[in-house]
């Protein structure tokens, strides 16, 4: 089997049930996830106050269309829209990230009037033919040309080329806060201000792709707020719902009154729903995003301490981390998996990603350092 097939196919390895940071199989062998539920599971796996909502609406109402009211639903308008940063006062649920992505450029073209959409290099938004065309890759795209038109790409980071992209006739800029996929790519200091300024001028939409980034995991419930930003339209998924499938986009009044229609059959589906109010509620009370922000830096700083030159770099914010590695992040992924029962995951060739449930504390922060110590350091002696 080879590393390819490994990360990208099927994994040697059957999972039967999880429990917070852990995963087991069906011999009661147990693996930490640092990657493996792809940060939908903030709570850890199985956690009681999502359970409990979960089976208690299934055995009252599993589906009605999203026209008739229904408490789950409202208590998870409510909860979200209270947890997004002042300012976002609509929002819509859908059922995956790139969906919520897809309304979220739909949203800015028809409120703005305009057809332009300015996105970033390494981005990735999505495998819908809309959120697509703003995904950077080759690899993702290339099958399926000829996308949605009138996107430019412009290098992600770069104030001033960003700047200048954004005219008359942009709809939107789209970014992630962090790139995810891309690499675990941290912009500078300033990057976001700037985009909300040129967007400001323009009278064009910033959506901000939160779809990894959210949930509290960079340490913040989303990612802008660590920056002071506060986008036009806010997109998130993953986390949400505490590993059910759901995604969500926030707007602003402006981006809400101008929207043309959009729905979907399974918009804010009752069970769902559920998921998504027990699990914003526990982020929030718990006050989760903090411990992220507290064990991130204990991680970051024990990793950097430990692997030194063995590595190019470590960043990231939060739960969020990338190790950028002096050889391939496939083969580490393997090796981390089969050697030491730890499920992370590659972005890119060399950019290991970590993307663990909040509620890891010092000892899993430990066992990954171990872990990884031991991985960088047998690539660096066969070298």
């Amino acid at each position: 089997m080879s590393d390819l097939d490994f990360v990208s196919g099927s994994k040697p390895i059957g999972l039967e049930r999880g429990e917070g940071p852990y995963l087991y199989t069906a011999d009661g062998t147990e693996y930490l996830d640092a990657g493996a539920s792809f940060a939908c599971t903030p709570l850890g796996h199985c956690h009681p106050a999502v359970v409990d909502a979960v089976q208690e609406q299934v055995g009252q109402l599993t589906f009605v269309d999203s026209s008739y009211p229904v408490e789950a639903r409202e208590n998870a308008y409510a909860s979200f829209v209270a947890s997004t940063p002042d300012g976002l006062e609509s929002a819509w649920f859908c059922n995956s990230g790139t969906e919520a992505n897809e309304a979220a450029l739909k949203f800015a073209r028809s409120a703005t009037g305009e057809s332009k959409i300015v996105a970033a290099t390494r981005s990735f938004h999505g495998r819908t033919m809309g959120a697509l065309a703003a995904t950077w890759k080759d690899k993702y795209k290339k099958p399926y040309e000829p996308l949605a038109g009138d996107v430019e790409f412009v290098p992600y980071g770069d104030d001033e080329v960003l700047a200048d992209a954004v005219d008359d006739e942009t709809a939107a800029v789209i970014l992630e806060p962090i790139q995810g996929e891309g690499g675990i790519n941290v912009p500078p200091e300033g990057y976001l201000e700037t985009a909300r300024e040129c967007t400001d001028e323009a009278g064009a939409a910033l959506v901000l792709d939160e779809v990894q980034t959210g949930m509290g995991r960079t340490g913040s419930m989303w990612a802008c707020q660590n920056a002071g930003v506060t986008p036009d339209i806010l997109t998130t998924a993953k986390g949400l719902g505490n590993g059910l499938p759901v995604g969500a986009v926030a707007v602003r009044d402006w981006i809400a009154d101008g929207a043309a229609s959009h729905n979907s059959t399974f918009s804010g589906g009752p069970v769902v729903a559920a998921a998504v109010d027990a699990t914003v509620s526990t982020l929030v009370e718990e006050e989760w995003p903090a411990h992220a922000a507290e064990i991130g830096d204990y991680l970051v700083t024990e990793l950097e301490a430990a692997l030194g030159d063995d590595i190019r770099e470590v960043r990231g914010d939060g739960l969020l981390v990338g190790l950028e590695l002096k050889r391939g992040a496939n083969r580490a992924a393997r090796d981390l998996a089969m050697n030491h029962q730890i499920l992370a995951l590659p972005a890119g060739r060399t950019v290991l990603r970590l993307l663990p449930p909040l509620v890891i504390g010092q000892e899993e922060a430990d066992q990954l350092v171990d872990a990884l110590t031991a991985v960088v350091g047998s690539d660096s002696e066969e070298n």
